[in-house]
């Protein structure tokens, strides 16, 4: 059952992931949580500002962690995202032993919102995380904040076309 607390640290994620979008990046964000409800490290999607597609800022996190904790606290903790973890942060957070993932809106709605949206699937299957990693707890998708996740991906979609009409004339 998500809490309030867990509102409060989604409620984050989704300010990193509007400013992803604001920077020109996808618009993903997320905290990283100790069992005390401490944020420890949050970060945005920097995939397009820094050049560097492994800059999902569930990936960031994970690696930070790794770097940071030792394993018996990366397992008590709790990443709040803005999204489901895409295959590759699905797969670097079971390795490095983090904890709960509470996500806002799922792999399959992104996929179901690109689609309306007319955006291009991207180059990777977004598996959901128990299909990568079947052994993570995992809470979502969290529908008190989906409006506001949806409006992110539909404003980066309009963007996106604007940009593509003014390349064209």
């Amino acid at each position: 059952m998500v809490s309030e607390e867990d509102l409060k640290h989604l409620r984050r994620s989704v300010e990193l992931a509007r400013e992803a979008l604001a920077a020109g990046d996808a618009p993903f964000g997320s905290v990283l949580v100790d069992e005390s409800g401490k944020v420890l490290q949050e970060d945005r999607n920097r995939t397009v500002t820094e050049t560097n597609a492994s800059l999902h800022p569930e990936f960031t996190l994970a690696i930070w962690a790794q770097k940071h904790l030792p394993p018996s606290e990366r397992a008590t903790t709790t990443v709040y995202t803005s999204g489901e973890h895409c295959p590759m942060c699905s797969a670097v957070h079971a390795n490095v032993g983090l904890g709960r993932i509470v996500y806002v809106s799922s792999s399959e709605q992104l996929v179901s919102w690109r689609e309306e949206l007319g955006v291009k699937a991207g180059p990777v299957v977004p598996l959901a995380i128990d299909k990568v990693a079947p052994g993570l707890q995992v809470e979502g998708p969290i529908d008190a904040l989906y409006e506001d996740v949806w409006e992110l991906h539909r404003i980066k979609a309009e963007k996106s076309y604007l940009s593509l009409i003014r390349r064209q004339v």
